[in-house]
């Protein structure tokens, strides 16, 4: 059961990962995380009332989903921009780093872990794996530095951001509750950012006959699915990491940079030189490496 829930939320989240790019090549960046958000948010609602999960609620849970919340539109923002001037192949790999090496520096620093001897040599291989990624001395165009620097950022979010959700989840209960406050500030925060720029003259949906609430209305379903397909990641991972070993359900949640990349290689026939190919990979066992420690 652990194997096949952590391999469904490698697929979900691989395929949100993806979603979410793809919507960025043709709407903001900024509407793309407010819309799938705010979808997602009005599902964890339903859930919770449900559930009755508003009794988890304390101070410690409401403040690390509020800071959760707040940390979350700035990493989609930087992860669904990399995504969309891509390659998706290279940036997925590397964003997931994150997601991994911050928590386990949270546990160093906060609970007095140390890293063993597969934590040690994934962070040397993830790192190289980074550098091979951005095209560093292969022949062509490297991946762009902003393309990197918005990655990386990513990354830093997405691990704090789990770290965050972990420290105030104690009960399957208590993380849907954790996961809602955290969409909703998600929107709150993403909104008030989409509001402010618009107010600067940059809309907030595509211009033209095709444009407008039309585009929105057409993405709909697609823009849903990127919200909810992470909701669903969470809830399966959850589920995996109660009926077995957190570090089996850790390393197959991690693969779904693999997804993401088939994603990209079927659909967009996107192609990656040799070295960012081998970069990615690396970048990739550098996490599960990581997780496995």
């Amino acid at each position: 059961m652990t194997a096949a829930f952590a391999l469904a939320t490698s697929l979900l989240w691989g395929l949100a990962d993806f979603g979410g790019g793809l919507l960025s090549k043709r709407l903001r960046e900024l509407t793309v995380v407010v819309v799938s958000q705010g979808a997602a948010a009005l599902v964890l609602a339903a859930v919770v009332l449900a559930t009755g999960a508003w009794s988890e609620l304390d101070a410690r849970l409401l403040w690390c989903a509020v800071a959760a919340g707040a940390i979350g539109p700035v990493s989609m923002l930087c992860f669904y921009r990399a995504l969309a001037v891509g390659p998706m192949g290279v940036v997925s790999p590397v964003a997931t780093l994150g997601s991994v090496a911050v928590p386990v520096g949270v546990g160093m620093v906060l609970h007095g872990e140390r890293p063993g001897p597969l934590q040690a040599v994934g962070t040397l291989i993830a790192v190289a794996g980074v550098v091979l990624a951005g095209g560093v001395g292969g022949g062509g165009a490297p991946v762009q530095r902003r393309t990197i620097a918005l990655t990386l950022v990513a990354a830093l979010g997405f691990g704090a951001t789990m770290s965050l959700v972990a420290e105030a989840s104690a009960t399957v209960t208590g993380l849907f509750l954790t996961l809602f406050i955290q969409r909703v500030v998600n929107v709150l925060v993403g909104g008030g950012a989409l509001y402010a720029t618009v107010r600067r003259g940059t809309p907030a949906l595509p211009e033209g006959p095709e444009g407008g609430v039309r585009a929105i209305w057409r993405s709909l379903p697609a823009l849903s699915f990127v919200g909810l397909a992470d909701v669903a990641a969470n809830g399966t991972y959850a589920i995996a990491a109660q009926h077995g070993p957190v570090t089996v359900a850790a390393v197959l949640a991690s693969l779904y940079p693999v997804v993401t990349a088939l994603a990209a290689r079927g659909v967009l026939q996107e192609r990656l030189r040799a070295l960012q190919t081998a970069g990615a990979g690396l970048a990739l066992l550098g996490t599960v490496l990581l997780a496995s420690g």
